[in-house]
This record gives C-alpha cells, sequence and structure tokens, in this order.
C-alpha cells in the first residue's frame, strides 16, 4: 500500500512555509478559490513525477518576489518508510532525493511513487490535439516500464537531432545521406520499440476504458476508441525512407510514433462532435480510472489519486459512482478538493468512509 502521511511546502506557489498531516486514507480538502487547493495537489503530484503536472516550468511553481523551492514528503510504502524531497536552488539547479539519497537521473524515480490527476483542464484530452493523448500514454507506460521511459527520451532526443539535421541541410543545400541513414535507422529502432508497446498496452486499455464510461454514465451509449499510427502500416525504417523528400522540404520528420493518436467514437461519429458536456466528462472520468486500475494492477498496490474540483465536472449521479468506487478501495488514498465543505462532507458520509477534512482559509 501506498500513503502520503505528511507533506511540507516551503515556498512553493501560495505556500510560503506550510505543513499537512494526512490522518485518512480519503482527505477531502475545501476552501474558496485561490487559497492552494490545487497547489496542494500539485505538490503531491510533483513529488511522484519531479515536475508539476502543469505546463509550468520549475521556477514558476516558486513563490511570488522569492528564490528556490523545497517539497518534502513523508510515505509509507508497502510497510516502509521514506522521505522524499525536492530541492529548486536560487540558481535554478534541482534536485530530488530519497531518504537522503540524491537521484543520479529524476527518470528513475518515475513509477515508484505512483499517482494519478485529475484536474479542471483535463478535458483537452477529448477535446485538443493528439499530443494530449500521446503525453497520457506515455505517461501510464513510463510509470510501469522504465525501459519504455528511457526509449522514449532517447527517441525524442533522437527526433531532435534528426530534425536539426534535415534544416541544416535545407539551409546549406546539401544532405550528407550516410549521416541520415544513421539517424534515421536509430530513430527508427527507438519508434518500433514504443509503438509495439503502446499497441499491446492498448488491447487492455482500451476495454477497460468503455466499462469504466459505462460504470460512470450509468448508461450503454456505444463509445468506441481506435488507436491510430502510421507504423500500422509500414516499419518505421520504410516510413522514414519514402518521407525522406518531404523532410527536407518541411526540414523536420512527418513521420513516426510522434504522430500517433488515439480516435474516440460516439455512435460510429468523431465524439467531440457529438457528445454532450455530460458524456465527455465521463469518458474523461474513465480514462482516467482506467489509468489508475492499469496502474494498480502492475504495481500490486493502488497509486495515489488526486481529484481536483471534480464536483464542478460531474452531476450528482456521475459523482456518487465514481467517488463511491474509489473510496470503498481498501488499500486506495484519494485526495479530493470543493469549494463546498457542506457538499463534499455530505457526499463522503453518504458513501460511508472514515474521512478526514482541511480547510485552507483564505490568506
Amino acid at each position: 500500500m501506498l500513503t502520503l502521511q505528511s507533506i511540507i511546502l516551503t515556498q512553493f506557489r501560495n505556500y510560503v512555509t506550510k505543513q499537512f498531516s494526512f490522518t485518512e486514507k480519503i482527505v477531502g480538502i475545501y476552501g474558496s478559490n485561490g487559497t492552494g487547493k490545487t497547489n496542494l495537489l500539485d505538490a503531491i503530484y510533483y513529488l511522484s513525477f519531479t515536475k508539476s503536472y502543469f505546463a509550468r516550468t520549475d521556477a514558476q511553481n516558486v513563490h511570488h518576489g522569492l528564490s528556490g523551492l523545497r517539497i518534502e514528503g513523508h510515505y509509507e510504502i508497502m510497510n516502509e518508510e521514506a522521505d522524499l524531497i525536492c530541492i529548486l536552488r536560487e540558481n535554478n539547479k534541482k534536485e530530488f532525493s530519497i531518504n537522503g539519497e540524491a537521484y543520479k537521473k529524476f527518470s528513475e524515480h518515475i513509477g515508484n511513487y505512483p499517482c494519478v490527476m485529475i484536474a479542471p483542464d483535463d478535458v483537452a484530452l477529448i477535446s485538443g490535439n493528439s499530443e494530449e493523448r500521446r503525453k497520457f500514454i506515455d505517461t501510464i507506460l513510463s510509470q510501469i516500464d522504465t525501459k519504455y521511459l528511457r526509449t522514449l527520451i532517447d527517441y525524442t532526443k533522437l527526433l531532435q537531432q534528426r530534425n536539426s539535421f534535415l534544416k541544416q541541410a535545407t539551409e546549406q543545400g546539401f544532405c550528407d545521406d550516410t549521416l541520415l541513414n544513421i539517424l534515421s535507422e536509430q530513430l527508427s529502432e527507438k519508434g518500433d520499440f514504443i509503438f509495439n508497446e503502446r499497441k499491446k498496452f492498448i488491447q487492455h486499455f482500451i476495454p477497460l476504458t468503455i466499462q469504466y464510461y459505462q460504470t460512470i454514465s450509468g448508461n450503454q451509449d456505444h463509445i468506441a476508441i481506435h488507436y491510430e499510427s502510421q507504423l500500422q502500416q509500414s516499419e518505421m525504417k520504410q516510413l522514414l525512407a519514402q518521407s525522406k523528400q518531404k523532410d527536407l522540404q518541411a526540414q523536420r520528420t512527418s513521420v513516426g510514433i510522434h504522430k500517433d493518436d488515439l480516435l474516440f467514437q460516439l455512435n460510429d461519429a468523431v465524439f467531440k462532435n457529438e457528445a454532450s458536456q455530460g458524456q465527455r466528462k465521463s469518458l474523461l472520468f474513465a480514462l482516467k480510472m482506467a489509468e489508475w486500475q492499469t496502474l494498480k494492477n502492475n504495481k500490486g498496490f493502488a497509486p495515489i489519486l488526486l481529484l481536483d474540483d471534480v464536483f464542478e465536472k460531474l452531476d450528482e449521479k456521475r459523482m456518487f459512482n465514481l467517488l463511491h468506487w474509489v473510496c470503498k478501495e481498501d488499500d486506495a488514498q484519494v485526495f479530493i478538493t470543493d469549494t463546498h465543505q457542506k457538499r463534499l462532507a455530505d457526499t463522503l458520509q453518504t458513501i460511508g468512509v472514515k474521512h478526514q477534512l482541511i480547510h485552507l482559509e483564505d490568506k
């Protein structure tokens, strides 16, 4: 079992210094907008991923007008205690350690203390561009398989190198085919591995998502999810050879796993064009809960679940269906934020689980 027992925030977002202790598995956090509810959840996420959930640079997470930050979390994992500390120095150098031992590579930490976050802007996962959905898949797989994460990092670096080479070759009017072939071969090797891992993962993930969608929505909408990749037609090496001239003209790599996508459908039509707000929210939560369950199945214990402002996203029935299932899980630690103390307390009371309420007051 994985639980966060306490966290100390120093100069993180709106907190100058603040300590929180968590005494129950279900933690409700309430307060007005701007009191730091989302920032507290993001700090917990930070300790799992060594970075913010949101598209912020490390420097943007420092309390306004100050330099550097520190986040310290005291965990219990599989009956052993662990202290995680993240420090951003005044020179923006970041350090991350566990029980006093610093990581040489932050990537070594990913997946050790898994968590799943659901936040207000996550609807972009359904309505946004393909990058959002690739990032979603990669976040899950990177927590499950360190080889996948290392290969993904390598692929990203090689892609940047190949794109720089294409730009330089076009500007100079000369292409060194030998060097381009080497870059293409290295990129292909990494791309083929990532494609095969994504394909295997999707076979289990899609049925799980559809199952959760029907549970949360409470109806039998006909939804379908398809994995789309150019590598379904040809191996990446062949695709790169075919697109060589096009890539030189465009000065970037136009084919590969960095173009993969998930296609959502509702009654055989594009989901985002047909779905109601309730259906979109149900699919979002289904994707996130399938992520949570997949991580639990692979890790042997439940990831920490962070639910930010979820009451604003789902109607009462869908909300109850979701929380009843999540909070009844024996080994799950869940953090839920809301602006309304009574709504939060009444819901948790109705579900019938022991819980802790934390009030964040206006500054």
